[in-house]
């Protein structure tokens, strides 16, 4: 009973504390809005064109790909540590036939990550560029940039007609 009002108290003051510290900063700070806090910081410059940018899947591969290997090395090294210290918590008679399973476990365990891998290889998706014969050539798009706001009612002045599309 001890043992659960300390965590229950620990828990609350944490909680308050965390709260409190977030209450005091809001009730004191200057509230002074301003259009720049409001967009998105992109080093100092003017964001242009949309904040949604779509990736290359190819970095999501190899980032799961190195989390998926990465979890699997975490987890032999203690299968790797209890496998060789199971000498001293199994019975002489059973020993080897825990070792056996053990060591089937894990290789099926590395097994199905093997193929995983062989899967991503073989299709080339852990490859970083991928050969120009295999994709579909793509239309050229034309890139417009948005001009700083301040230069657009100076530019519409002082601006000369549109080229036609023939020209």
């Amino acid at each position: 009973m001890h043992l659960i009002r300390a965590i229950l108290i620990f828990g609350v003051a944490g909680f308050l504390m965390a709260f409190g510290i977030l209450l005091i900063g809001r009730l004191f700070r200057p509230q002074r809005s301003n259009p720049d806090k409001a967009s998105a910081y992109e080093c100092g410059e003017t964001p242009i064109g949309p904040a949604r940018v779509q990736f290359d899947l190819r970095f999501y591969v190899v980032a799961l790909v190195f989390l998926i290997f990465d979890v699997e090395l975490a987890l032999f090294y203690p299968w790797a540590v209890l496998y060789g210290g199971a000498a001293g918590a199994v019975d002489g008679d059973a020993l080897p036939q825990v070792r056996w399973a053990a060591l089937w476990d894990m290789l099926f365990f590395f097994a199905v990550i093997v193929v995983g891998f062989v899967y991503l290889w073989r299709f080339g998706y852990l490859d970083w560029v991928r050969s120009a014969a295999a994709q579909p050539e793509q239309p050229q798009q034309q890139v417009l940039m948005r001009v700083p706001p301040p230069v657009e009612p100076y530019l519409k002045r002082h601006s000369a007609p549109p080229l036609s599309a023939g020209s």
